[in-house]
């Protein structure tokens, strides 16, 4: 079988964020909740004039630098953030990078599993079509309400990621487990762009489905934990992961070292500071170790968990190609993080509440510190976009 998988990857997240120690002190908790509860130490928070659709351009653009463009005939977008019950967010996106017009273009939703499900849909038509490329996008804000349970696991961030046959970053293993269940452990009806969380249920899920998924897994590979050498989860939060991973262990019976811990901690340090996003979660936990691992990853196996809620959960598994560190934005995400500002918690509530038009008036949106693309208005109920 033709090896297929991620050729190129990139994130981007917010100008802007909060520290967690600044959001205890306004609540009146002690940073620890968060800090070492959570394991969370800020969060991205995006100004008016970003969205799902703005990040998903800014990473994009990214992974198509100095390639062919006419090789990308299909264009996924993953999020449950979604901007209109119609129009897919790829479509502004493939406006926005002037993609060429034979192009499939589809949005996807199952909370934070979509991006997975696009991926293997992509694989699927990159076996069948190998000189093709589909550019994945996984983007998303999480937004719970302001001092509400969840408010402390918000962020927001965007991954893309090009995909072919003989990718350069990692070529993705065909066996797979994966399970649906359906669960109300998290939810957003239409009338509501906040998130409604049943968070000790959805952490008992996510661990079941974690156990369930990797036994299939193992029957299908006959692969086990040994023959992994990291282990990539979903991050709600990264206390949860590092949970998952000792439950994990615990199943196979091994006992995790302080170096294998350590390890773990690769995958988690750029969620740590952006927060929750969703879809991009496990894909920036993926990012996360390529660029912050010690030691040389070529020919490493990676385990993947992605857990959706509501629920649909896989483990799968990839092995890092040999070139990966040439292919790697890691100059550039490394920059995103400097450039952050971080706000105080007055001006972290005005973002968050500012009023966006339902009536179809116009709207010129304030321009705050983004990428090369933001949202400029909103006029006659349509978003305008533009080039910075």
């Amino acid at each position: 079988m033709i090896n297929v998988g991620i050729d190129r990857i990139a994130f981007y997240t917010s100008h802007y964020a909060l520290e967690l120690k600044e959001l205890a002190r306004v609540r009146g908790v002690d940073p620890d909740k968060f800090l070492v509860g959570l394991g969370q130490h800020s969060m991205s928070v995006p100004p008016p004039d970003e969205d799902i659709v703005t990040m998903a351009a800014n990473a994009a653009s990214r992974v198509i630098q100095n390639q062919d463009v006419n090789e990308i005939e299909m264009v996924i977008f993953a999020t449950e953030t979604g901007i209109d019950q119609s129009k897919a967010a790829g479509i502004y996106v493939h406006d926005l990078l002037k993609l060429p017009a034979r192009c499939r273009v589809i949005e996807m939703k199952q909370a934070c599993y979509a991006a997975t499900m696009a991926l293997q849909l992509a694989l699927s038509f990159i076996r069948q079509h190998p000189h093709k490329k589909v550019l994945l996008i996984a983007s998303d804000i999480a937004r719970y309400g302001l001092n509400t349970p969840g408010e402390s696991s918000q962020g927001c961030g965007a991954v893309a990621m090009l995909l072919s046959a003989h990718p350069q970053l990692l070529s993705f293993d065909s066996e797979y487990g994966v399970i649906t269940e359906s669960v109300m452990d998290f939810w957003r009806p239409n009338y509501t762009d906040a998130a409604f969380v049943e968070g000790k249920y959805s952490s008992l899920v996510y661990m079941s489905m974690l156990e369930r998924t990797w036994q299939q897994y193992c029957t299908l590979s006959q692969r086990y934990f040994k023959d992994h050498a990291y282990y990539l989860y979903h991050v709600s939060v990264p206390r949860l992961v590092e949970k998952a991973h000792s439950y994990l262990a615990k199943l196979n019976q091994e006992k995790l070292s302080d170096i294998q811990l350590t390890e773990l901690n690769y995958t988690l340090e750029y969620g740590r500071k952006i927060g929750n996003c969703y879809t991009a979660a496990l894909y920036l936990s993926f990012i996360s170790l390529l660029e912050r691992a010690k030691e040389n990853l070529s020919g490493k196996r990676l385990g993947f968990y992605s857990y959706g809620s509501g629920c649909v959960a896989e483990f799968f598994s990839g092995v890092v190609q040999s070139n990966y560190k040439n292919k790697t934005d890691s100059i550039y995400h490394e920059q995103l993080f400097k450039q952050r500002k971080f706000l105080t918690y007055d001006e972290y509530e005005k973002f968050y509440t500012f009023d966006y038009p339902k009536d179809g008036r116009r709207c010129d949106i304030p321009q705050h510190q983004t990428g090369q693309f933001r949202l400029a208005r909103i006029e006659n109920h349509k978003r305008i976009y533009e080039c910075v």
